[in-house]
């Protein structure tokens, strides 16, 4: 059993195969290179002092296979949930040919445990030594960006969860379906609306986030309006090295946030001189305003005043969650795996005649 499913993902694996060799090939070629022009200048910027402009002019180069390799990361789960999940039993199912087997002192348990075996592993295998690929080639670019979460989704061991629950997604759908091209269609839909509440909607709450308190400070602080509504204080991002940020805020000791109309009458000056000082204020949020140099000391003075009374709250994930949050959510996309698995032995051996 197990080499006759080997046999009919032999043309699949050559064709993984084949790719994984020229991205490692790709890989090879360009990576040291990248890694010594990371080693020559943005390591070595704080000498120079000018860090930014390192940066800058580093992450210019190899951009085009930056794209792809992040590009070919995130897409080949799916591609595989689509390709070798769905067919995996739809086809035979449809084909008939299950029947044969069966007769064959093969039981269903063992027929589908084989193929889900041979086959899932394989997938889990290609995903791995892909990301491991990307991973070690990308590592310069993610020092220089020093935003590590930026680039989560193609790096180090969230792939092969990925890649394990597409998979098992497109075999259930195989299963429940019996039709190769709707299991197919319906394996891309259901991947792509996972991925993407899982990123929005229980990424975020799996770890819970640091919250960290700062006193304003104008050279922290933007001021303008959103909208074109009331002018109002607005905290600028801070630069947290390699931090999820989720919100930046400015709360009292209540968690009240700050109003634009205890702004209004508590920096009447600043308002007037904002307000004749015409500043853009475009149809959506603005933040970091710059404050026109006749009405920067009532800048600062309202600052202070405002300060009094509330401060600036981050909340954000910091690299050292990173990991963490790496093994959760792989955890999480395996132990989902297990469950489609799970449906697809019952169904198999209730549902299917």
């Amino acid at each position: 059993m197990t080499r006759l499913v080997w046999r009919q993902l032999r043309v699949q694996s050559i064709v993984a195969l084949g790719m994984l060799v020229v991205v490692a090939v790709v890989a090879v070629m360009t990576g040291p290179h990248l890694a010594h022009l990371y080693d020559t200048s943005v390591a070595t910027c704080g000498a120079r002092g000018d860090c930014l402009g390192a940066a800058s002019a580093f992450l210019r180069n190899d951009s085009t296979i930056r794209t792809w390799l992040g590009i070919l990361i995130l897409v080949i789960p799916g591609i595989i949930g689509m390709f070798w999940g769905a067919p995996l039993v739809a086809r035979e199912l449809e084909a008939g040919t299950h029947r044969l087997v069966w007769t064959q002192s093969v039981t269903r348990s063992r027929w589908l445990a084989t193929k889900l075996g041979v086959v899932g592993l394989t997938s889990v295998i290609i995903a791995g030594l892909l990301s491991l690929v990307v991973t070690w080639w990308g590592s310069p670019l993610d020092r220089a960006t020093a935003n590590i979460f930026g680039t989560f989704d193609e790096r180090n061991i969230v792939p092969i969860g990925y890649t394990a629950f597409a998979f098992g997604l497109g075999v259930t759908a195989g299963v429940i379906v019996r039709r190769t091209v709707p299991a197919m269609a319906s394996t891309l839909v259901a991947f792509v609306a996972v991925r993407l509440s899982f990123d929005r909607l229980v990424r975020p709450h799996l770890i819970s986030p640091t919250i960290h308190e700062l006193a304003l400070k104008p050279a922290s602080m933007g001021f303008g309006s959103a909208n074109n509504g009331p002018f109002t204080l607005m905290p600028n991002t801070p630069n947290i090295s390699n931090a999820w940020i989720y919100s930046t805020q400015i709360l009292d000791k209540a968690n009240h946030a700050l109003s634009s109309h205890f702004v209004a009458i508590t920096c009447p000056r600043l308002i007037a001189g904002m307000q004749s000082s015409g500043p853009s204020a475009g149809s959506s949020q603005v933040s970091g305003v710059r404050v026109p140099s006749g009405t920067q000391r009532a800048f600062q003075d309202c600052v202070s005043k405002v300060g009094g009374i509330f401060h600036e709250v981050v909340t954000y994930q910091p690299a050292n969650h990173y990991w963490s949050l790496q093994w959760y959510e792989m955890t999480v996309y395996i132990g989902a795996t297990f469950i489609l698995a799970s449906v697809s032995f019952w169904w198999v051996r209730r549902r299917l005649s």
